[in-house]
């Protein structure tokens, strides 16, 4: 007798990210020589993780009564304000619609995007090279997930078919909402380019003038891009405000560097007031009926990042750092990936990037045998790709992780 729901029952116990980890980890204290790039955490030159010595102070100077008093449930109002402040700040005209939900991490805003903006069965639309809890996310909610092709040939954006496939959606659902994951797209390490964006804005816009279309930005990983203006991409949603919503999957993890922390924001863009205080009250109750609230304690800390000057001063330093750090690698991958001849997409800044290659699987196990961990992706018996954490492999080691991708 099976007690367990049909729908949930023979589901994996752990994150096959995570598993791939912790067997890299057990090796490597057993004194093996090991290339860990699996998971998306920035680890210095020496392997440690790499923390922002000010937010790791914030964290510790907050009060006990802040971390052991319940939060409010949406937020604490000042979380909230300061969270659409670092985003949007520069955006006055997304500013102005904007309203937010605090979420445990970026993960806990994707949940209520999906949930909120789907109906049970209904399927989230991304990139057909995707992280793969977009999977878990949609199937735990009773939603599904449905891809259009990310590369056209050349290695650009293919945004005709995005156009199709939401036509196809808007045909059977009758709704569609647009999960984009840029700047630094997890994995492929891919930037959407100015004309790229802007096209995609077209898109949707033109969509949604024949049934709600909202779009979902997972900017997670933005203030690792390697564009000067990290928030440049947002001049190019203007056109969106009051033809389609935009969400905002917003996390402290990254960009703090406090993954554990698990801060993060639902933000929302809606032109028209009544609409925007609906969606508002439905994230609070969902919310309420997931997690009830966030950590007040998080919240706390990362609201005196965000709005201390010093402290954010001192932060933009600390991270500017570690981008210098992440970049050197970057910088070393892509002169060693062109010198192996290997298939990736352009990659000039992020945590990831995927190189393409058949077999995935057998692959990546043939790299486990020679020491060097990555996680595979396949969509196909005959094709796949290697998601490589860049982020987590010191500059030594890019050389021999590139070898081994080239085998």
């Amino acid at each position: 007798m099976d007690h367990l729901i049909p729908s949930h029952q023979g589901r994996p116990s752990d994150d096959p990210i995570f598993a791939l980890n912790s067997e890299a980890v057990s090796r490597k204290q057993r004194g093996e020589a090991i290339v860990n790039a699996t998971v998306g955490a920035l680890l210095d030159e020496e392997g440690n993780l790499a923390v922002l010595p000010t937010a790791a102070r914030a964290v510790r100077e907050v009060k006990a009564v802040d971390w052991a008093t319940y939060a409010p449930i949406a937020g604490t109002p000042d979380f909230l304000r300061a969270a659409i402040r670092d985003l949007l700040g520069s955006e006055p005209d997304l500013e102005r619609t904007a309203i937010a939900v605090a979420t445990p991490g970026g993960s806990g805003a994707l949940r209520h995007a999906i949930a909120n903006f789907l109906e049970p069965g209904q399927a989230l639309l991304t990139t057909n090279w995707f992280w793969g809890p977009y999977q878990t996310l949609c199937e735990e909610s009773d939603r599904t997930l449905e891809c259009f092709e990310m590369f056209r040939e050349g290695g650009a954006l293919d945004v005709a078919s995005l156009d199709a496939v939401i036509a196809r959606q808007i045909d059977r659902q009758k709704r569609a909402l647009v999960c984009i994951n840029d700047p630094c797209h997890n994995p492929t390490g891919y930037s959407m380019t100015d004309d790229e964006w802007r096209a995609v804005v077209e898109c949707i816009a033109e969509r949604a003038a024949e049934a709600p279309v909202t779009l979902l930005v997972d900017c997670a990983y933005f203030l690792y891009a390697g564009a000067s203006d990290p928030r440049a991409f947002l001049r190019h949603l203007r056109p969106l405000v009051g033809r389609a919503p935009i969400l905002f999957a917003w996390s402290a993890s990254k960009s703090f560097t406090h993954y554990g922390l698990r801060v993060g924001a639902l933000i929302a863009c809606v032109a028209d007031s009544r609409e925007r205080k609906g969606i508002a009250s439905a994230l609070a109750y969902s919310s309420r009926g997931t997690w009830s609230n966030c950590n007040r304690g998080g919240l706390v800390a990362v609201t005196r990042l965000l709005e201390d000057p010093d402290m954010a001063r001192a932060c933009d330093l600390e991270r500017a750092e570690l981008r210098s750090l992440l970049h050197a690698r970057v910088v070393a991958f892509n002169r060693f990936g062109r010198e192996r001849g290997l298939r990736y997409p352009r990659y000039d800044g992020g945590f990831f990037v995927t190189v393409f290659t058949p077999l995935a699987r057998e692959k990546s196990a043939a790299m486990r045998a020679q020491g060097v961990y990555v996680v595979p992706q396949s969509r196909s018996e005959e094709g796949g790709a290697l998601r490589v954490a860049l982020c987590s492999v010191a500059l030594r080691d890019v050389e021999k992780l590139v070898d081994a991708l080239a085998v």
